[in-house]
């Protein structure tokens, strides 16, 4: 039987160069893509920031495609989940247009699963790829920061508010987490996701970290939520989440809960915390305020797809 990856092969797409091949992804490659993707950050950023769990919960194997040059070592590949694409060449490879056959394949391939429109985020430090999308009839959608903050000595954390408890994430605490991030996030993501969905983006990962995912608790009702993450090869602590319910915001309870992540992630070593933010949350200000500066940018372009 002849299998996937070798169809793919067969088929050859007419836009793919000289001196490449391409196939699908399977099971086998997820290592391999994720040096690919740690190569791309290190040439862009002087160091990878993906982890593989993080990869792990991104990647969408049915919807990936590799390309590699004759030695058979991976140089670009693009991945299709739902409205969003991610797209990487590697420097030296840029010259051979495989960023828009990859992305001709990303849209065919979107637009075939009944997608209107296409989303992929992009470092702002990548302006190859900017250009591309730009060419593309892609447009800005939101911008998004990494951010991080030195911890070279224990912070103090601020007292929470009056009525208001704080102690660290435990089992139990899965479903009410899920609810008050959902209903936090409702105001500016696109869908809301299904609570095994969203597990699998946090308290599911084996890089999740209770110790530093504090809660924060009005009577039995959690209000406040901060989740953590400690990736392995880092040496620095993470926040996947933050989110307060809108009826207790702007009482500083996002701000103590932060700063008990930071005091944890102090303890376990790790000399810094970072963490992910864009423009939609409006959250920008409250980081930088704590005393975060911005590592780098991202930035989401989108374009409407025209069906076949």
């Amino acid at each position: 039987m002849t299998s996937v990856g070798a169809r793919v092969s067969a088929l050859r797409p007419p836009w793919l160069p000289a001196g490449y091949g391409c196939r699908a992804a399977t099971t086998a490659d997820v290592d391999a893509i994720h040096h690919l993707v740690a190569a791309y950050e290190s040439a862009l950023h002087g160091r990878p920031t993906t982890g593989a769990d993080q990869l792990a919960t991104e990647l969408s194997l049915p919807g990936t495609l590799l390309v590699h040059d004759d030695a058979g070592r991976l140089v670009a590949c693009c991945w299709v989940k739902g409205r969003r694409a991610r797209l990487l060449v590697l420097p030296g490879h840029r010259e051979r247009d495989l960023g828009s056959g990859l992305l001709d394949w990303a849209e065919t391939r979107a637009r075939r699963a009944g997608s209107d429109r296409l989303a992929l985020t992009v470092s702002d430090a990548d302006h190859a790829a900017i250009a591309l999308l730009r060419t593309g009839g892609y447009s800005r959608l939101v911008t998004e920061w990494l951010l991080e903050i030195a911890l070279p000595h224990e912070p103090d954390v601020p007292d929470p508010p009056a009525g208001i408890t704080v102690r660290p994430f435990r089992h139990g605490d899965e479903q009410a987490a899920y609810q008050l991030t959902e209903d936090a996030f409702d105001e500016w993501q696109p869908r809301r996701k299904t609570y095994a969905e969203w597990a699998r983006h946090t308290v599911e990962r084996a890089t999740f970290l209770p110790a530093a995912s504090p809660v924060a608790l009005a009577g039995d009702r959690m209000v406040g939520a901060v989740l953590s993450l400690d990736v392995p090869g880092h040496g620095e602590g993470y926040v996947e989440r933050v989110a307060v319910r809108r009826d207790h915001r702007d009482r500083g309870i996002a701000r103590t809960l932060l700063w008990e992540a930071f005091r944890a992630f102090h303890r376990r070593g790790r000399p810094a915390c970072t963490l992910w933010t864009h423009s939609g949350t409006g959250a920008l200000s409250l980081y930088v305020r704590l005393g975060m500066t911005v590592r780098r940018s991202s930035t989401v372009y989108c374009r409407a797809l025209v069906t076949d």
